[in-house]
Order: C-alpha cells, then structure tokens, then sequence
C-alpha cells in the first residue's frame, strides 16, 4: 500500500468522475422514446446506443487496467475523462441514429479508460481495515448513480430535450478533471506486456455474440447476409470467446501476462463472485427498458414523472449503501449480499405483476422502495465477498476482472431484451401493412388504447427476463465460503501488491458497487 495523508480527497474526486460514467449506462432508459421520436429510429436502433456504449466499456477494460499501472492511474483516468466528456458533446449533436451510436462507442472507451483507474488508487491508498468504509462510498456512489440516471435524464428530457442528458457531462467532466489533477496522487508506475490477440480474440467474439442476440428478432433469427445466419453469428461468438479462454490459459502456462488470470478462479469466493456480479450487470441493464417503455407509451407518462417513480428506489439505495458498508468488514458479506439479491428478484417479479393497463400508479412506488433496499445490500457486500479472500499481490488482477465481468453482463442483458421486447410485441400485437409490429410503429408516440393490454403483456413478460437472471446470482451468493482474516499489509505485502498489480488488470467499479457497479 502507498501511504497518503489524505485519501479521501483523492476518493471523493474520482467518484465525481466515476459518477457521470455510471449516470450514462442508464440515464439513456428514460429518453428512449423521445429518442426514437426525434432521430426516427426504431426499438431495436435505439437500445444499439446503449449496447454500443456497454460494448465498447466491457471490451477495454482488462488492458485498460494494465495502462494504468504502465502510465499511472491518474494519467489514464484524465485522458479517459477528456475522450469521455468530448465523446459526450458530440453524442447531443447528433443527428441520426448512427452518429449517435458511433459517439456512445467512443464515450463507452472513454468510460473504459477510467473505470479501472477508480478501484487502483482505492486498493492502493487504502488499507484493508479501512477499505470497507471506502467501498461504502463507492456502492453508495454506484447504487445511487444507476438509480439517479433514469431520474436526472427525465427532467432534461422534458425540460431542454434528450441532448442534454450528454451535455450536461461537459461541465461535469471539468469540474472532475480539475479535481483530480488537485487531489488525486501520481502512483508509482511499472512496465507491461500487452495481450494484443487477447484484446482482438475477446473483442471479436463480444461483438459477434451481442450482435447475433440482439439483431436475431430483426432477420427473425435466419440468414443475415448470403450464408451468415444469426445462430451462425452467436455459434462463431461463443467460439472465438472460446479461443480466447484458451489462448489465456496457453499465455498463463507460458509465464506470460494474460488479459484473464484464470488462476484467480481457482479461489471459490472470487468465482462465485464473478458470477453474481454478471447477473447484476444483465438485471441492473435489461429491467428498466420495458417499464420505461411501459410509462410512457402506455400510461402516457411524460420522462420526468416516469422517472420519479423511481425515487423510493435511489432515496433507499443511496441511504442504505454506507451502512452496510460499515458492517461488511465484521460480518460476513454472503447474508447481504443473498438477501440484496433476493428482494431485487422479488421487487421485479412484483413490478412484471403490476404492468397491466389499469394499475394506480401509485403503486409502482413499493416495488420501486423494494429495490432500493435490495441495491443498498448488493453492490459493497459482493464486491468485498469476491475479491476480500485474494492475497494483497492479485488485488489489481482481482478488480479488473471483476469489473469486466459486470459489464459483459451488462453488455448482454442490453441485446437480450431488446431481442425479447421486440419477440414479445410481434407475439401480443398484431402486425401493421410493412410487417412491423403495431406496437413498435407506436412507440415514441402514442399508443393507441385497444393496444394498450397487448402492449402492457409484452412489457410484463419482458420484466421476468431480468426476475430470474437476479435468482441465479442469489444462489451464487448463498455459497459464499467465511472471508479470511484481514492481512497484514506491511512493507513487504505492498510491495506485493504493486508488483502485482503491475501484472495485472486493476479496475473498478462500480461498479459496479454497483457499480455502480457497480459497474
């Protein structure tokens, strides 16, 4: 650990910058319909800007963490705050769908660039008894950021219009940028060998895979172009990914420095961990789609009101979050984490039952509460629960992996709903003259009423995709074996540590506290 007098200047200034990252994977929920309306997209064009956000944040981030430990955490968290704030601006001048999903990839690699850079300085200017108090206020930052996004953007939205859900990151992003480069310490650097082919192996197959899910209800999961198929498409994803678990394990046998440390899986906590981690990033990503589309396509909602059912939500999350923060170094993390977990599937579960045309608005306000309390119990206790047992030298290694995880969860529960939202209004809607679904010509305008209980269907059916993903990460958390003692991190233990977290990927987040984590 490298000693700093005063760490949580440095931890307050990333966070504002960790902050705005992870408002833009969700504040774009709310502005999906007005969206569509403004740059006449369609369902499936429109979640292409998050998923090209989501995409291009997963991808970097395991060589993203290495860079930091090659020109300093602070050097690479300022440059990926510039790529992400002038990403930002170009995103609100936009005007076509396409722009705007090229802008979000770039915003999403901006994203990548910072993230890992967050959990690094934590892990190196904090020691382990302290460590927990600081993961309280990241979960609280990323709990609060996931949950205030749709909030914030819908009072832009109704107010100035969807561009300044991205322009209102430019004076954001100055202010983080002037705060880091005050507080935030220069740490000490050391040399890397990139994975080059891990980096294409894993990119590729991402791509392939998220495309073939997301695009298989457009060409209704047949040929693409000449012999390419969809189910073609996500067979050649999985197996590049495939190769690049492979190629890993080969690069680990030889000395090398992979992208993966698969020997990290080797200890129980981090793999169950892993695992709860991607089913949070595929829930926290799909559920807010349908009900978004629910509000204000069905109800008529405009985005501020829609979102300010989400209030109980963000209040609870954010309050919660530091408390339990304060407990996880004493009690084991698994009983929150678990029961986070389960109140998150219960609260979905509750909202999909709610998604009828005739439902007092009103009560979407306790499902909303529920989930609230569920995020407070998540984001700290599995983030301390995974990576709390790995010795002080595979931290870094530990983080990134962790936050790359979260983010493919992410990145696949974008395509996964967007492919069954648009499964799910072909089968309850009938078809308009061109062969698309009454429903999606609709959205982004209004519904009319006779569609209304067809509409509210779909969108219910929807909602359980992410209900059941949150169960199997419960499960996953219940298995959680006692966190060991907290080490020593004397002078040797953090030389250690820095060596090796020169070796590997130090990320973050959120998130993923999330991150909001998260992510």
């Amino acid at each position: 650990m490298e000693q700093v007098a005063k760490p949580w200047p440095a931890l307050w200034s990333l966070v504002i910058g960790f902050f705005m990252i992870l408002i833009d994977s969700t504040i774009v929920s709310v502005a999906n319909p007005r969206i569509m309306e403004g740059l006449n997209a369609d369902i499936n064009a429109v979640i292409w800007v998050t998923s090209a956000y989501l995409l291009a944040y997963a991808v970097p981030l395991l060589i993203t963490g290495r860079l930091g430990d090659r020109f300093g955490p602070k050097n690479l968290y300022l440059s990926g705050l510039v790529v992400f704030t002038l990403a930002s601006l170009w995103c609100g001048l936009s005007g076509d769908v396409g722009m705007l999903i090229a802008a979000r990839a770039v915003q999403g690699f901006g994203a990548a660039m910072m993230t890992p850079q967050t959990m690094a300085v934590i892990t190196r200017i904090f020691p382990p008894d302290r460590r927990g108090a600081a993961m309280g206020l990241w979960g609280a930052t990323a709990g609060m950021a996931i949950l205030v996004g749709p909030i914030l953007g819908g009072v832009l939205v109704d107010g100035l219009g969807w561009e300044w859900i991205f322009f209102v990151n430019v004076p954001i992003g100055l202010i983080g940028f002037l705060a880091v480069t005050r507080f935030v310490p220069a740490l000490g650097t050391h040399s890397h060998r990139f994975d080059i082919p891990g980096v294409l192996l894993s990119a590729v197959g991402m791509f392939l895979l998220v495309f073939g899910i997301q695009e298989g209800q457009t060409y209704h999961w047949g040929t693409v172009a000449g012999p390419v198929t969809v189910w073609g498409l996500i067979i050649a994803g999985v197996v590049v990914l495939a190769l690049f678990v492979v190629w890993q394990w080969i690069l680990e046998r030889r000395g090398g420095e992979p992208l993966l440390p698969l020997g990290l899986f080797k200890e129980r906590n981090f793999s169950l961990g892993n695992t709860t981690i991607m089913a949070v990033g595929f829930t926290i990503t799909a559920f807010p789609l349908p009900t978004i589309f629910y509000y204000q396509v069905v109800r008529g909602l405009t985005p501020t009101q829609s979102a300010l059912l989400m209030i109980p939500m963000a209040v609870l999350s954010g309050a919660l979050a530091p408390f339990v923060g304060r407990l996880i170094d004493r009690i084991n993390p698994r009983w929150f984490a678990a029961f986070g977990l389960l109140c998150l599937s219960a609260a979905l579960f509750w909202t999909g039952a709610l998604l009828k045309p005739g439902t007092p608005i009103w009560m979407f306000l306790l499902p909303s509460a529920l989930q609230g309390v569920a995020n407070g119990f998540i984001w700290g206790p599995v983030s301390n629960a995974t990576t709390r047992n790995l010795p002080p030298r595979q931290a870094g290694a530990g983080s990134g992996v962790f936050n790359t995880t979260r983010q493919i969860g992410a990145v696949l529960g974008s395509a996964a709903i967007a492919s069954l939202i648009q499964a799910r209004l072909a089968a309850e809607l009938p078809a308009v003259p061109g062969g698309a679904s009454a429903g999606e010509g609709a959205v982004g305008g209004q519904l009319p009423e006779v569609l209304h209980a067809g509409f509210s269907t779909a969108m219910s059916q929807s909602v359980l995709l992410p209900a059941f993903a949150i169960l199997l990460g419960a499960v996953a958390a219940l298995l959680f074996g006692k966190p060991k003692a907290v080490q020593d991190w004397g002078a040797p233990a953090a030389q250690g540590a820095e060596t090796a977290g020169a070796a590997a990927p130090q990320a973050g987040a959120e998130e993923d506290a999330s991150a909001a984590a998260r992510k």
